[in-house]
């Protein structure tokens, strides 16, 4: 009997798996189609299906399908794009430093990414040439935390993450100093540092994708030692995984990722903490799981963060995922408090 009833579980475990991912799919699906069709035009869901469908079939667009196309369209998949690059790094990041505190901008990507867009603005220089200021401080951020924290061919966890916070910390030092020069566009840079998709174009998007790609495409690869590396480092290493190549190469991957991601949109927070907490509770630790579905999972709520952002006076997704991750955050403490 006991047996059997171990069978009966394991097979509804089984079957709760592909339940709960459709379950994300539909959900990030109903949040493109609510992100496209909502706004200061409503257009209904047929609209937006039947405007995607002509899109994508080549016919002439008319109407509200140029609304859906040229500007909701580019917007929705870009939070997407971003949503699940944060989520995935937050997830790999949190798996290679074995700290469930960890976020993407651990390293000082955030700092670096808002130091560049800073020179960018206060310069008075292109908004063409924001993004890619922003992107190389960002790269540059990262790659002095690793100068840094090396100790020969080592890259240990706590060295990473002390150096990160003096490099987050004399950037931002910098940028303040930057805003306080040129305090007649703080507000764009404030703008920038609270996260904004509004801008973003189908050309945004295309550069965001090889980023989003490449930084995620490796870290899913790298699931299976990130799983073993969770059993401790000396029993990682007696398993073959070589443990300091993959911390170096999942930091590098989810930077690039991070940095790609941040650059075009602003300084999005929470999302890459809150995320994958959220789908391993609901899936469990497993990276091979976790990775692919807080994709899912983040692409869907950055579209309806910047969704409730821009149909309410809160007006930046930055401030709608910070009132959400805030509480998730304090609540977090608690619980590893209490465990």
């Amino acid at each position: 009997m006991e047996a059997a009833a171990s069978d009966r579980r394991g097979a509804a475990g089984a079957l709760a798996l592909p339940l709960k991912t459709a379950g994300l799919v539909l959900l990030l699906l109903s949040a493109v189609v609510l992100g496209t069709g909502l706004g200061s035009v409503t257009v209904p869901p047929g609209e937006v299906l039947g405007a995607l469908w002509r899109g994508v079939t080549g016919q002439e667009l008319a109407g509200n399908d140029v609304i859906v196309w040229q500007i909701r369209l580019p917007r929705v998949v870009m939070g997407v794009l971003v949503g699940a690059s944060l989520s995935v790094c937050g997830g790999a990041f949190q798996g290679v430093f074995r700290n469930p505190l960890a976020d993407p901008y651990l390293l000082g990507v955030a700092s670096g990414s808002a130091l560049g867009a800073t020179i960018a603005i206060v310069a008075g220089w292109p908004r063409t040439l924001i993004p890619v200021t922003a992107l190389l401080l960002a790269l540059a951020a990262v790659t002095c935390t690793l100068i840094l924290a090396r100790e020969g061919r080592r890259f240990p966890p706590n060295r990473l993450i002390l150096a990160g916070v003096v490099v987050g910390s004399v950037l931002s030092a910098a940028t303040t100093a930057l805003i306080l020069r040129g305090e007649d566009r703080a507000r764009q840079v404030l703008a920038y540092t609270l996260g904004d998709l509004g801008f973003s174009g189908w050309l945004d998007v295309l550069t965001v994708l090889p980023y989003a790609a490449l930084g995620g495409g490796v870290l899913l690869l790298l699931a299976r030692a990130l799983d073993t590396l969770q059993l401790g480092e000396l029993t990682a290493r007696s398993l073959g995984v070589p443990v300091e190549r993959l911390r170096l190469i999942t930091v590098v991957a989810a930077s690039v990722a991070t940095a790609g991601a941040v650059a075009y949109v602003g300084v999005i927070g929470f999302v890459g903490l809150i995320v994958p907490h959220v789908v391993r509770l609901l899936f469990g630790p497993g990276h091979r799981t976790l990775l692919p579905l807080s994709a899912l999972l983040g692409g869907a709520l950055l579209v309806y963060a910047d969704l409730l952002a821009r149909t309410t006076p809160l007006s930046q997704v930055g401030i709608v995922t910070t009132l959400l991750g805030g509480p998730f955050f304090l609540w977090l403490l608690r619980r590893q408090s209490s465990e």
